[in-house]
Formats: C-alpha cells, sequence, structure tokens
C-alpha cells in the first residue's frame, strides 16, 4: 500500500493547471529552442560540407549538429537556477496551498501568488539555489547509506541486484530536494538552513517507507515518460525530414527532448504531487532523530554545512548569499 493517493495527485494537477501551462510554455519553449539550435548547427555543418564530397558533408552536419545540441545544453545548464526559483518553487507552493485545504486562485493570478509564496520565504534567490545544492549533496549520502547497509548483507547474488538497486535509487532520489523544498515552505521555518537540515532527517529516519512510495512512482513515471517518447518519435521524425542533409541521428535525439519537455511540464509535477503526500503524511508528528542526526553529520561534509550555515543565519551572517550559488540573472 502507498502512503498517496492518485486521484488527489490528479486533483492538484488540475487545480493548479494555470501554473501547468505556465510549465508547458517554459520547458517546451526550451524544448523547441534546443530543437532549433541543432537544426541550425547541422544547417550550416551541412553548408560547410558542400565544400568536399559526400562522406565530408555528412560528417560536418553531423557535428554540427551535436555542436549546436550542446551549445543549447549549456544555456539550459546556466537557466536551471531561474527554473528553479521561477518554476519549480513557485508550483510547489500552490500544491502544498490545495493539499492544506486553502483556496488558490485561478489563471495567471496563480503564477503571482506562487512566487509571492516564494519570495516570502526565500528573499533572496541565490539562498534557495545554495540551500538546493547542499541538499543534493546529502542526497547522495543518504543514498550512499542505504547502499552501504545492503552490501554488508551476506546474500548471494547481491552484487548483481545493487546495480539494480543503484540504477533505482538515481531515479527515485531525484525529486527528494523538491519535497524538502516544500517541507520548507510549508512549515514557514524562519532560519532555512534548519529547516533544510530537519527535513533532512526526517525524510531519512523515514527512508524505508519513503523509498517504497518513491518506487511505485518511480514506476508509473518510467512508463508514461516511455510512452511520450514513443508517441513523440513521429513529429522527431518530420523535424529531421527538414534538417539539410538529413541528420541521421536527429529523430531519436528529437524525440528524447520532446519527451523530456512532457516529463518535465506534466509527468514530474504529478510525481511530486504524489510523494509531497507521503512525505506529509510518513513523517506527520515527527521530530528529527538525534541518530539520524549524527549519521548525516558524520557522512555528509554538506550536512555539515547546512548547520554551519544555520548557526550564521542566526548570529545574524545571513549565510548562503555568497559563494555557494550565483546570484538571479533575469
Amino acid at each position: 500500500m502507498s502512503d498517496f493517493s492518485f486521484s488527489t495527485s490528479m486533483s492538484v494537477m488540475r487545480k493548479t493547471a494555470p501554473f501547468l501551462f505556465f510549465r508547458m510554455a517554459v520547458y517546451f519553449g526550451i524544448a523547441v529552442a534546443w530543437i532549433l539550435a541543432t537544426g541550425t548547427g547541422a544547417g550550416i555543418g551541412w553548408g560547410v560540407g558542400a565544400m568536399g564530397d559526400d562522406g565530408f558533408q555528412a560528417s560536418s552536419t553531423l557535428w554540427g549538429g551535436a555542436a549546436g545540441f550542446g551549445i543549447a545544453g549549456a544555456a539550459l545548464f546556466f537557466m536551471r537556477d531561474y527554473i528553479l526559483y521561477m518554476v519549480k518553487a513557485g508550483h510547489i507552493a500552490v500544491m502544498i496551498e490545495y493539499l492544506e485545504g486553502r483556496d488558490i486562485p485561478g489563471g495567471k493570478g496563480q503564477i503571482a501568488y506562487a512566487q509571492g509564496i516564494v519570495k516570502e520565504r526565500f528573499a533572496q534567490a541565490n539562498v534557495l539555489f545554495a540551500i538546493d545544492r547542499l541538499i543534493k549533496g546529502v542526497i547522495r549520502a543518504v543514498t550512499g547509506l542505504v547502499q552501504g547497509i545492503a552490501s554488508l548483507l551476506p546474500i548471494p547474488g547481491l552484487d548483481g541486484i545493487m546495480n539494480l538497486v543503484r540504477a533505482f535509487l538515481k531515479v527515485a532520489v531525484g525529486l527528494i530536494d523538491e519535497v524538502i523544498l516544500a517541507h520548507l515552505i510549508r512549515e514557514k521555518v524562519e532560519n532555512p538552513w534548519t529547516g533544510a537540515q530537519e527535513a533532512l532527517v526526517l525524510y531519512a529516519q523515514n527512508a524505508k517507507p519513503m523509498l517504497k512510495n518513491a518506487a511505485i512512482i518511480t514506476i508509473v513515471s518510467y512508463i508514461l515518460s516511455f510512452v511520450v517518447f514513443l508517441i513523440m518519435l513521429a513529429p522527431a521524425g518530420a523535424v529531421v525530414y527538414m534538417i539539410p542533409g538529413g541528420w541521421s541521428a536527429g529523430g531519436f535525439v528529437f524525440a528524447i527532448i520532446f519527451a523530456w519537455a512532457v516529463k518535465a511540464a506534466l509527468i514530474e509535477p504529478f510525481a511530486i504531487a504524489c510523494l509531497l503526500q507521503a512525505y506529509f503524511k510518513v513523517t506527520e508528528g515527527q521530530t528529527p532523530d538525534p541518530e539520524w542526526m549524527n549519521k548525516l553529520e558524520n557522512t555528509s561534509g554538506k550536512f555539515r554545512s547546512l548547520g554551519e550555515k544555520a548557526v550564521s543565519w542566526v548570529s545574524g551572517g545571513r549565510a548562503g548569499t555568497s559563494t555557494d550559488a550565483p546570484a538571479q540573472t533575469g
């Protein structure tokens, strides 16, 4: 049995439809820009290749497309903080409002309302970015603990099983940082660094039920993503047909890009809605276990960094606004 309801998650999706449209505009805009950059690069390569034989033209077209793809990917990498602050955190904020039974506005007002909540909790965007980076580091430590415990079990053939476990964990813990962010917003923690520590400990001490829920959500997400990928092969093939030289690898690559956009815009928020329900239910009424606090402090330097910044925040240093993350631009 899971600790969440798919039907409740669907209700969350319907109620936060304005944010879903906003996500679709953002991620599909990125996908189109990515494809245009790749196509432009392939077109330039095809033009340069016209100075040589067919083999040279095919090679230059391939390298031109790869260069365009890489440049667009680098641009997305630098946009990730903006997306976290403006898109992901805002959507999580209105999800929490709905799950807590509070009224949320519809239409474009919902986006402004959500971003107001985020700015209230994280007045400086780079504080949120810095916390997110440290959380990801601690998550890797928690994952390592789970793997380490399993490796001590004297079970024949466990190595092969652990390979599958590692692959699962990489996916299953991929949205934990969003869950921790939700905890900070929901609890209205004054010191975000202390709140992040508490949320991580709560997750770690409930790792078994949370990973059980994550397993179900991961399987469903993978099935949906694969179906979307198959559907996107046809339009991706049509795009490739329009690229000079018929960039042969493009159909597969573009299908992945289209599928990624659908996953980020629609499937990911659905998974987050499920995980939030599970986390809130499993951790309800609990306090952080000092034993798990010590385990994480001994295992993860990133977790200790959260504690150091929490102390600086209390003493008036307002930590986390310098070297941990770049300031928001745009």
